[in-house]
């Protein structure tokens, strides 16, 4: 009985947890141009808009395919190598509402295969040296993937328009961030000088 307890206890702290960083990640776009959120803002071409794709490609073959919960759309293939990284931008076909309601509808997907399997429910990724897991393998996966991302998409949008992460305190203002800026400056140029 306690083993079912701190099962669920985990399967709806991580879940609660996606399902926040989702919506961070969602928030992102709010306010910017089509440009801002497709143009490359790394040499990589990483983009705000990509992220997002990216995640939804992710998470369709994570919590479908793996768990043989295949997600009712077409999905870029894991083993084609001529795809890849193609799901890291948008193509001018494709709408911010395209890429977003795809992302949702994923989600959704998503959050089915969580609530219908159990924590240990086993699935398989085939591209993955150990690929036997269990959905609570999966679910860390794509949590931690998810954050790595909203790492990035934190740092694309403060360079836009210096927007940052939605948890700062209201006293966190421009001004502030401005010293903070000059103070770790001031520091780096201090731990040169001879």
């Amino acid at each position: 009985m306690l083993v079912v307890m701190i099962d669920d206890f985990a399967k709806e702290y991580l879940h609660s947890d996606l399902r926040e960083i989702r919506e961070e990640m969602v928030r992102k776009l709010d306010g910017l141009s089509e440009y801002d959120i497709r143009r490359p803002l790394t040499s990589t071409g990483t983009n705000l808009l990509g992220l997002i794709k990216h995640l939804a490609v992710s998470e369709a073959w994570y919590f479908g395919e793996v768990f043989d919960r295949p997600f009712p759309e077409p999905v870029l293939r894991w083993d084609d190598l001529e795809q890849r990284g193609t799901d890291m931008w948008a193509t001018e076909d494709e709408s911010r509402e395209d890429i977003i309601g795809r992302y949702q509808r994923v989600c959704a997907h998503s959050d089915a295969t969580i609530a219908a399997l159990a924590i240990d429910a086993p699935g398989h990724v085939p591209w993955w040296p150990r690929p036997d897991v269990k959905l609570f393998n999966v679910m860390v996966h794509i949590l931690t993937e998810t954050n790595r991302h909203a790492g990035h998409a934190d740092i694309l949008r403060e360079h836009l328009d210096g927007a940052i992460a939605t948890n700062t305190r209201p006293e966190q203002d421009a001004t502030y961030w401005a010293a903070r800026r000059a103070e770790i400056e001031r520091a780096a140029q201090a731990s040169t000088a001879p």
